[in-house]
């Protein structure tokens, strides 16, 4: 499974929701050509490979642009980290210098021990990067959305009949506690939980999706897809195929990865 990509056919489908969020409809019918894309996130393993034989630095890695115009906690190499508040009010996504790939949650953090996790502060500019490198392309929204689906209706929670929890995310009251309650607090490796219909893993929850850009996103930002190990059902419970949110170009952070797609075989 690791290191695969799956062939996904041609086909119609309905993309889009009557809208929990307002982003997501109205409902359309979408033609989608065949394609191929990664069975699961592109993982640890597979991003060292990357930067092994490039030398790569990713954006988390580099001083942001125009540091000396930022406060001063922003101006040295890092990224964004969620991290449970103590007490209500406390802000949750903190600027942690030393956040990058290899350091998930700061500079005492490491992914040793964790090659099939996805990578994560992987930034759009990165994966477009990853992509070039690896002949492939971020997916656009019609794309993964039609795999995600895989020709099921749209759901509310990502259970299945028996109520078994299908995918990675937030159990409790986001963002006082994670009970963990699918086995993982945080991130989980790729393929822990049973494959879509295509036989995708991780297309719901574990970490959002960079998409391509369309011409609906901005400059400076583009649609993720998804959701992670953060959506819970009282906050941003956008674990579903038609769900989608906006993230900045250039920041990374320790919930969003992806995967590429390919062009058929010949």
């Amino acid at each position: 499974m690791l290191g695969t990509t799956i062939s996904i056919p041609a086909g119609t489908f309905i993309m889009g929701a009557n809208p929990q969020y307002r982003e997501e409809g109205p409902p359309r019918t979408i033609a989608v050509e065949a394609f191929r894309i990664d069975a699961h996130e592109v993982t640890n393993a597979q991003f060292s490979e990357f930067v092994d034989a490039t030398g790569y630095v990713t954006e988390a890695e580099k001083s942001p642009p125009g540091a000396d115009k930022l406060p001063p906690d922003m101006r040295e190499p890092g990224s964004a980290v969620f991290i449970e508040p103590k007490q209500p009010g406390q802000q949750w996504w903190i600027w942690t210098t030393g956040a990058d790939w290899r350091h998930p949650t700061g500079p005492n953090s490491t992914i040793d021990g964790k090659p099939a996790y996805p990578a994560v502060h992987i930034s759009y500019n990165d994966a477009k990067a990853y992509a070039d490198w690896k002949g492939g392309a971020l997916p656009s929204e019609e794309q993964w959305e039609y795999a995600a689906r895989a020709g099921a209706p749209d759901s509310n929670a990502p259970l299945d009949a028996q109520g078994n929890i299908e995918a990675n995310h937030y159990q409790g009251a986001f963002p006082a506690k994670d009970l963990g309650t699918d086995g993982f607090v945080g991130s989980a490796p790729a393929g822990c939980y049973k494959p879509n219909g295509f036989g995708l893993y991780d297309m719901i929850g574990n970490v959002w999706e960079w998409m391509e850009s369309s011409a609906e996103t901005q400059s400076r930002t583009t649609a993720i897809k998804g959701g992670s190990y953060l959506c819970a059902e009282n906050y941003c419970a956008r674990y579903r195929p038609s769900a989608r949110q906006f993230q900045e170009k250039d920041l990374g952070t320790n919930h969003v990865g992806f995967r590429l797609v390919y062009p058929v075989e010949s």
